[in-house]
């Protein structure tokens, strides 16, 4: 009878534990978001809403390209082109033309700068002009070097308004002149990265174009001859070609030859002399041994 006892009161103990646990647990659960709410998400414990996407910025890019197109007459559609780049709002920076001659053909060079909105604009110009056999456009991206220069700017043009602050109450002499030279290495810095700020922006609305004009008059090679007469003919003209040059070479080496001639013959007269100084003293006259003959007898 005891042993019931404890059995059911062991029971009843397991049985009211597992519910308290059971409604502790249900006590500290969370309700989870439901999956569509996005307006509120949990970060180390704490509910927050969500930071703001900042504005995006605006992407900065130099654009440069080559042109290359032919026309009747180079220096007249340089010339065009260069009202076309002035009613665009743009400028050129380099013109060069070369009228034609019987050496070489006309020709124009032109590097241009104009809006970078405009460049679809200038390309279907230039195609209105004449017939355009190449073109080539790169866009390099420069919007972090522009974001640098821009904070780096602020930060100096901040430094440089602080010391103008501190030469104003510069309390001694010493701290003046210190005040004084850093605010002058401020300025120079701030300057430089002006100037390269400025380039920049320059280069990043004005697009770079070089156009090269050249014309359509050329004379196609000459074909090879066709049949046996024409073959004798071309090779009579080559053949009159060939002495013809070569009479050209051997007048122009007769001076060499007159000149190599009297060198040779200086220094041959030069030998000569040197051999004659030189020769040995030969034997006595025919007489003399005569004489010694008859004094033996």
């Amino acid at each position: 009878m005891r042993r019931y006892v404890l059995s059911a009161i062991v029971v009843a103990t397991l049985t009211l534990a597992g519910c308290g646990g059971t409604d502790s647990d249900s006590s500290q659960q969370t309700p989870a978001p439901s999956p569509g709410d996005s307006s509120q998400m949990e970060i180390g414990g704490a509910v927050q809403a969500p930071a703001k996407d900042q504005a995006p910025t605006d992407r900065q890019e130099i654009i440069t390209g080559q042109v290359a197109l032919t026309a009747d007459d180079p220096v007249a559609v340089g010339r065009q082109i260069v009202d076309k780049v002035d009613d665009l709002g743009g400028r050129v920076d380099q013109l060069t033309e070369q009228p034609g001659s019987d050496d070489q053909d006309a020709s124009s060079s032109l590097t241009i700068r104009v809006p970078a909105d405009s460049l679809t604009r200038t390309l279907d110009d230039l195609r209105e002009l004449g017939k355009v056999t190449s073109v080539s456009v790169t866009k390099s991206d420069v919007t972090m070097q522009s974001q640098d220069l821009d904070a780096r700017i602020n930060a100096l043009t901040a430094s440089v308004t602080r010391l103008q602050g501190l030469i104003t109450s510069a309390a001694n002499t010493a701290d003046l002149i210190e005040a004084e030279k850093a605010l002058s290495e401020r300025q120079g810095e701030l300057d430089s990265l002006t100037a390269q700020k400025r380039t920049l922006s320059d280069q990043v609305a004005l697009a770079t174009l070089m156009v090269d004009v050249t014309s359509t008059d050329v004379e196609p090679p000459s074909p090879g001859p066709d049949n046996f007469w024409e073959g004798v003919v071309a090779g009579w003209n080559a053949l009159l070609s060939a002495i013809a040059a070569g009479a050209v070479v051997v007048g122009a080496l007769i001076p060499w030859f007159g000149f190599v001639a009297v060198i040779a013959l200086v220094v041959y007269g030069a030998y000569r002399l040197r051999r004659m100084y030189n020769r040995p003293p030969g034997p006595p006259s025919g007489p003399a041994p005569e004489r010694e003959e008859a004094k033996t007898q």
